[in-house]
């Protein structure tokens, strides 16, 4: 998803190609390209969808069935389990209790990390086992291992077949570090007066939250920064509706004009149009007869009319020698519009 003003241009960084960020090879492009993220400023727009803490520590005896959950703990010993499909079972502790961790995919690497006496920090949801609590294939790194992003809280974001949410934390870290190559489109008068921060402020904040940021706020979507990028996205909505209306009126349209054709049917109809009806029918003669594209939506409840309307306004079309198409979203409207059409001409 690129930003919403990207019509507008960019800088030169944030439109590179995401194989020009370290780590990110054809295979990993490819997969990217498939959640439609093929550029760095793709990538800073591509926002996450909830955030974990994993910031605090919880000691083992402190731990909540169903909640995922960070521990630092030592390797006790580890088993191998099963015949035909076998499980590698950990336990761990930490002084207040133990653990078992399940693996049900291991080879050599992942046996060596987890060593009798090795100190692990580990993530996942606790589950109930058979011997106790139970983390089933959790993010695991040794303890004394640097991990910068545990500084923050850790994001989740939309993704697809084999491509894990490490390898996007990863690649999500490089492109924030060409962040000030996208330039904020927003005047900052604006910004202030509804108090938004600045664009490079609030994608920070979304891809890194502080361990102190209102988590209720980012879930609900109103935090500020989350308001911010949504208010942008309206100013682009409706600067491209009025491009759209600007490029309409450089374009010529025949003048059709009301005529005896019409005024017949609309006397021989076996009801008379309301004051709404009529109304409308006004307006959209009023823009029929410029010469001018008419861009109008007529709006009503289910009953109310608006298929005659519409028969009156592609009456004026065929009666001034044009031709009139009349689209319905279903087979089944279509067919009914056919019915109503054929009675009334």
């Amino acid at each position: 998803m690129t930003h919403p003003l990207a019509e507008a241009g960019r800088g030169v960084s944030a439109s590179r190609s995401l194989d020009a960020l370290k780590g990110v090879g054809p295979k990993l492009a490819g997969r990217l390209a498939k959640l439609g993220l093929r550029t760095v400023e793709d990538l800073l727009f591509h926002l996450p969808l909830r955030w974990q803490d994993r910031t605090q520590v919880m000691p083992i005896s402190e731990l909540t069935i169903g909640e995922p959950a960070v521990i630092e703990a030592e390797v006790l010993g580890m088993e191998t389990v099963g015949r035909t499909r076998q499980s590698f079972l950990v336990r761990v502790g930490d002084g207040s209790g133990t653990l078992v961790l399940r693996f049900f995919h291991f080879g050599a690497s992942l046996q060596a990390a987890m060593a009798r006496g090795a100190r692990l920090r580990l993530f996942g949801e606790v589950r109930s086992g058979p011997t106790g609590p139970e983390i089933i294939h959790p993010e695991h790194r040794p303890a004394d291992a640097p991990a910068d992003d545990e500084a923050t809280l850790t994001p989740v974001y939309p993704s697809t077949e084999g491509l894990h949410q490490l390898a996007l934390r990863k690649i999500t870290a490089e492109a924030l570090r060409l962040l000030d190559a996208v330039p904020d489109l927003l005047p900052a008068a604006i910004a202030r007066e509804h108090g938004f921060p600045d664009l490079h402020a609030a994608l920070r904040l979304l891809h890194r939250p502080p361990p102190g940021v209102e988590l209720e706020a980012l879930a609900l979507g109103t935090h500020p920064a989350q308001q911010r990028l949504a208010f942008e996205e309206l100013i682009a909505h409706q600067l491209a509706l009025r491009e759209l209306r600007r490029r309409l009126q450089c374009l010529q349209a025949p003048k059709l004009a009301a005529g005896a054709l019409r005024a017949r049917w609309l006397a021989a109809l076996p009801f008379a149009l309301t004051g709404a009806q009529q109304r409308a029918l006004a307006d959209i003669d009023a823009d029929l007869q410029g010469s001018r594209p008419m861009l109008r939506l007529v709006q009503g409840d289910v009953g109310c009319g608006k298929t005659v309307v519409a028969a009156a306004a592609a009456l004026s079309a065929v009666e001034a020698g044009m031709q009139a198409a009349v689209m319905a979203p279903t087979e089944l409207l279509a067919e009914q519009h056919l019915r109503n059409f054929t009675q009334w001409l």
